[in-house]
């Protein structure tokens, strides 16, 4: 029988026997989900916030100092925050289109995981993409 002073199996420094191989290098302990955790999430608040600025891009805009979109296109500056595209363009102008969805796969040890690249342009028929 089992000595009543040692320590449950939970409780080893070697992890005893519940758990099984440990976390497989994981890492965090999340599990096996679809990267879930990566992003900042989508929608979850409504529109009713103010626009608050991340990038000097953005700050620039929302002072006046930027006063249309070929002022951006002209120096090539990557746009970060879509709420630019929203000061200058109308609601309901912007048009997309799929060019190409095309998958790709990543071998796991169970398989291969299949997900799809999609190649969309966006814009609003007007010189804007």
């Amino acid at each position: 029988m089992a000595d009543a002073t040692a320590a449950p199996a939970g409780d080893s420094p070697r992890g005893g026997f519940r758990g099984g191989f440990g976390d497989r290098g994981r890492g965090r302990g999340r599990g096996r989900g679809r990267g879930r955790g990566r992003g900042r999430g989508r929608g979850g608040q409504d529109g009713d916030k103010q626009w608050n600025p991340v990038t000097k891009l953005g700050r620039l805009v929302k002072d006046g100092k930027i006063k249309s979109l070929e002022e951006i296109y002209l120096f090539s500056l990557p746009i970060k925050e879509c709420e630019i595209i929203d000061t200058f363009l109308a609601v309901g102008t912007l048009k997309d289109e799929v060019l190409k969805i095309m998958p790709v796969q990543k071998q796991t040890r169970a398989g291969q995981r299949t997900r799809f690249k999609a190649f969309v342009a966006v814009g609003d028929y007007n010189g804007h993409v």
